[in-house]
């Protein structure tokens, strides 16, 4: 008998429900003392750009956090990414790249900023104290800009752009058990919380664009309201760095292996490309792989008798440090790119809002 997963799950959600109230009202409490200027939020003498959102779970924060980090270097800035680092098995602050030398692994500052550096190559660190962190990192670094990746919520330091994404995907969820507050839920806080963002972003993946439901409409009336997808921009070798198109991997009988929060867009985006997808493995968001994950990979891939091993770029990262276990295995991740459904207008509202005008190229 198969095992339905999404029922258990659910299961354990309402299990969790008696939490859901206590959760909401330390978190109401928390933004009322901000709100109300009893906790204050610390300026940094720099440009602070946080991106953030409502939800745990794939968002695509990450992929925005890339996209604005490239943005801002092509406008000459100089640009830093400082990210809690979550997963991570160090603590305190970490300097992760100077901008051009990684200075340590990924296990120790974590998959999301390590993908940052290798897409970017710009400096970058963790710490859980925003605060701490951007102040560090100005010091080891010659830097007027910081993009703070996944920081919505941490109030504690001033900020020039707040901007808030959500996945369309979520926005549409029928269930109301995920629609709730943590730990039932995916919600970290209301969604009357949009009113601090400047800007909002709807990444609608691999999937087509929808209206946002009528009963979430008033909290996004007001605001500036972007919508972006996934673009998928061929397969890289992760071992050999090689890219190669799309095309080539049509029909292709792969393992396809993953770890992230949110697997549903990846397969879609395998689907899209014809690549079979029937052989899976799926791994915890932010797992870092181990010795016996590795044979594990093997013994299927062997098993299924596949051409080779497709994985996302965050497990990519993770996965190099097995070059030699892998060796005689052809593994692959699919290269993906942040696009905005309308890109000019957008950049116009990011440096409006920074105060600075655009570039006529743009």
């Amino acid at each position: 008998m198969k095992i339905n997963k999404r029922k258990i799950v659910d299961g354990l959600r309402l299990v969790a429900l008696p939490l859901v109230p206590v959760y909401a009202l330390i978190t109401a409490i928390r933004n009322f003392l901000f709100d109300a200027k009893i906790f204050s939020a610390q300026k940094v003498e720099a440009t602070i750009i946080s991106v953030g959102n409502l939800t745990v779970g794939g968002s695509g924060k990450t992929p925005l956090v890339v996209y604005l980090t490239n943005l801002l270097k092509q406008h000459e800035k100089k640009v830093a990414v400082l990210s809690r680092g979550y997963g991570r098995k160090s603590t305190g602050f970490l300097f992760v790249s100077d901008g051009s030398e990684l200075k340590t692994n990924v296990e120790e500052c974590g998959d999301e900023i390590f993908q940052t550096v290798h897409e970017c190559s710009v400096p970058a660190a963790v710490c859980e104290s925003r605060v701490k962190g951007a102040k560090q990192l100005l010091a080891k670094s010659e830097i007027d800009t910081i993009i703070l990746d996944d920081a919505f919520q941490h109030r504690w330091i001033e900020r020039d752009l707040d901007i808030l994404i959500f996945e369309q995907r979520f926005l549409l969820e029928a269930s109301p058990l995920r629609r709730t507050f943590l730990p039932t839920g995916m919600l970290r806080e209301d969604f009357s919380s949009t009113k601090r963002a400047d800007v909002i972003v709807l990444n609608r993946k691999f999937s087509e664009k929808k209206e946002i439901p009528a009963r979430l409409q008033k909290y996004f009336a007001a605001k500036k309201v972007f919508t972006a997808h996934y673009s998928a921009e061929g397969f890289i070798d992760v071992k050999k760095k090689t890219a190669y198109p799309s095309k080539e991997f049509e029909g292709q009988k792969s393992l396809v292996v993953s770890g992230i929060a949110n697997p549903h867009s990846f397969f879609k985006a395998l689907e899209q490309l014809n690549v079979d997808t029937e052989n899976r493995l799926i791994f915890r968001d932010h797992k870092f792989y181990t010795p016996e994950d590795i044979q594990k990979i093997r013994k299927q891939f062997y098993a299924a008798n596949v051409h080779s091993v497709v994985t996302t770029q965050k497990d990519a990262v993770k996965l190099m440090q097995y070059k030699k276990e892998l060796d005689d295995i052809d593994i692959f991740y699919l290269k993906i790119e942040l696009q905005f459904d309308d890109e000019k207008e957008f950049i116009n509202e990011i440096f409006k809002k920074l105060g600075e005008p655009k570039r006529n190229n743009q």
